[in-house]
């Protein structure tokens, strides 16, 4: 699965950057997998965004994998998210988010945290949920 974009950055620290942000991504989604508090699909989407400005061998390499490779590749593809992924997703996020306006005292910052955890939430579930079978 080729993507125009791969390599787009030719800055070599903006391009290291990327690929350390996406490995760590793809650390934090296998993660996810075993711990149910932890999204998986989010954090391997970063890394797919990450790796498609960054390395075509990391990109190709994510999307192809066994395991992780269809996670991504049924967002990408337009099929929509596991209904699982959805509701991780939004509950990891909101209770991240309640957590950080607690502790956060500032009226501004609050604000922005929750305007930008409703826009999230709202664009997670716009998207078509994946139903598989079984």
């Amino acid at each position: 699965m080729a993507h125009r974009d791969i390599g787009q950055w030719r800055n070599p620290v903006l391009r290291y950057v990327l690929l350390a942000i996406g490995t760590l991504s793809v650390v934090c989604g296998v993660v996810g997998i075993f711990l149910p508090v932890l999204p998986t699909t989010p954090f391997l989407l970063l890394a797919a965004a990450c790796f498609v400005r960054s390395s075509r061998r990391f990109y190709e390499w994510l999307v192809g994998h066994r395991v992780l490779g269809p996670l991504v590749r049924d967002y990408l593809e337009g099929n929509g998210i596991p209904l699982r992924g959805k509701v991780l997703a939004i509950g990891t996020m909101w209770i991240s988010i309640g957590v950080s306006c607690w502790l956060v005292p500032l009226p501004w910052a609050r604000a922005g945290m929750l305007v930008s955890a409703t826009l999230v939430t709202v664009y997670i579930l716009r998207q078509k949920t994946l139903r598989r079978p079984g």
